[in-house]
């Protein structure tokens, strides 16, 4: 059995994070130890739950981008533990990381990208520094991994020869969504016979809040039985003196992290999905998971992970959101029991974490 550390930025709950906690929760009990480093130096919201897998330890400690003690204290750590795999979930910023994991002489060390665009704001500078560390991870990783094909067409259109890169979709257990049939709708005040639109992600410039309110006025404005409630990290916070100032706070409902998401699903007619750049996103797979109807931008990882739909539109689409919208309004749209069968056969967990499991061999 082999030693294997995870380096992730935090803890709080987002796409990695979820993703490397549902594979632990099914497969640490295969390893003789899981070190998640959190090279951001902080937890999070889901610290509990990963220090309830046996096996898993938790290290909190700060990898700046240019501090040489700090990967002079990693070259120390990665000797002495004699770990056998390395695997950093952060796409190019591995790639010192990796190659300290070298130095080191560990044989098995793993790039996975869960991006399929920069997520910083692109200066001379910056694009230089990430120029270097995507040859770093690129040179010193055995395996290169992603969860869609988007991203490696982003960052390595010009190498998909090679044979170290591999697509491995997310895997979503779907007994963990579907079999519960609660709603929250009493708990929110928002009345039975009203219509839904929900969303769940973290309040980042990626997720595209500001369409999502944009649109939520529009639709409020002419039916006032038009319901939105959101959920993620940051998104109360963020967006709550935005929907007082127009106004929307009666119909628009804002939520810091749940741990219900299987009921706040429940609460929604339609999920809303206009992302402006995403990895696959897992948040989109749950809802279809629970057969919800969706509205989604049309950006290429969606279009990968959803297939042929005609509910995709330019992120900045408000028009094109708001008919989509108004339409499933209109229809009374119910759960499509076919989306739900596609989507639990091709987000199988039980193939996909086990494909990933393989490649950390």
């Amino acid at each position: 059995m082999k030693k294997v550390v995870f380096f992730i930025t935090g803890l709080n709950s987002g796409g990695i994070e979820n993703y490397l906690l549902r594979f632990l929760k099914f497969k640490a009990s295969s390893f003789s130890e899981v070190v998640v480093y959190c090279k951001g130096g902080k937890g999070g919201h889901l610290e509990n739950e990963y220090l309830e897998i046996p096996n898993v330890q938790i290290i909190k400690n700060n990898i700046g981008y240019f501090n040489i003690l700090n990967y002079l204290n990693l070259l120390y750590f990665f000797k002495r533990g004699n770990y056998d795999v390395v695997c950093d979930f952060t796409g190019n910023f591995s790639g010192l990381i990796l190659y300290c994991a070298k130095l080191s002489k560990i044989d098995k060390r793993i790039v996975f990208y869960r991006g399929s665009s920069n997520r910083f704001k692109e200066t001379a500078l910056r694009l230089f520094y990430n120029r270097i560390v995507r040859k770093l991870a690129y040179k010193y990783a055995t395996s290169i991994l992603s969860n869609s094909q988007s991203a490696f067409d982003f960052f390595y259109k010009k190498k998909m020869q090679d044979s170290r890169f591999q697509v491995i979709y997310n895997g979503v257990n779907p007994s963990l969504i579907i079999h519960i049939n609660k709603n929250l709708r009493k708990e929110f005040a928002i009345p039975d016979n009203s219509f839904v639109v929900g969303h769940t992600g973290r309040f980042n410039n990626a997720k595209n809040h500001s369409i999502i309110i944009q649109v939520a006025e529009k639709l409020i404005n002419k039916y006032p039985d038009i319901y939105f409630i959101l959920c993620g990290t940051g998104v109360e916070v963020g967006l709550k003196a935005k929907v007082k100032n127009l106004n929307l706070d009666k119909n628009v409902k804002l939520f810091d992290n749940r741990r219900d998401i299987p009921m706040f699903l429940n609460t929604m007619d339609v999920y809303f999905f206009p992302s402006i750049t995403e990895g696959q996103p897992n948040s989109l797979i749950e809802a279809m998971i629970m057969g919800l109807p969706f509205v989604a931008s049309n950006i290429s990882s969606i279009q990968e992970t959803v297939g042929e739909s005609e509910n995709l539109y330019d992120p900045n689409d408000i028009n094109g959101f708001f008919l989509a919208i108004e339409e499933f309004y209109m229809k009374k749209v119910s759960r499509d029991l076919m989306l739900r069968e596609r989507t639990i056969a091709k987000f199988d967990y039980i193939k996909l974490f086990n494909q990933f499991y393989r490649s950390l061999e």
